[in-house]
């Protein structure tokens, strides 16, 4: 018995996409129906790869001082938002459909703060050795954390 791909399935509609074709022969996640789809890294060489990313919260001095000196009912805030941020990037294809489950090398993520301005500026970096990788783990480090 042979079966060939299906638009739709019974009791469902039919699928309708808005973009033209060219436009969807260029997103990546996406096939020539609209529908979404995990890229094909399987040809790519294995490298060497780093990504950082940067988030800026921005918050009232009252409790920017709290976060900053440890002394609110939470604890160390910056810690523990490091701490997830970390185990968020180890997450990331959890997270986020369509991503590629990486082998992490290293993650960091630090927050500085700044009395002044009010703002904590988060970084985070990811690495790792494989086909595809580190940007989207070090972007949802920097916004999980």
């Amino acid at each position: 018995m042979t079966s060939k791909p299906r638009d739709t399935w019974p009791g469902q509609p039919k699928r309708t996409v808005s973009a033209s074709r060219k436009d969807r022969r260029r997103l990546s996640h996406v096939d020539r129906l609209g529908r979404p789809r995990m890229v094909d890294v399987s040809e790519k060489p294995v490298s060497a790869r780093r990504a950082v990313a940067e988030s800026v919260v921005k918050m009232d001095q009252d409790p920017l001082t709290l976060v900053i000196d440890g002394t609110g009912s939470k604890g160390d805030v910056l810690s523990v938002a490091e701490l997830a941020g970390i185990v968020a990037a180890k997450r990331t294809s959890e997270l986020i459909p369509l991503g590629h489950p990486l082998p992490l090398t290293v993650i960091s993520v630090e927050i500085t703060p700044e009395r002044k301005t009010g703002v904590l500026t988060i970084t985070a970096s990811a690495a790792t050795t494989a086909q595809t990788g580190g940007e989207i783990e070090a972007k949802t480090a920097a916004s999980i954390a």
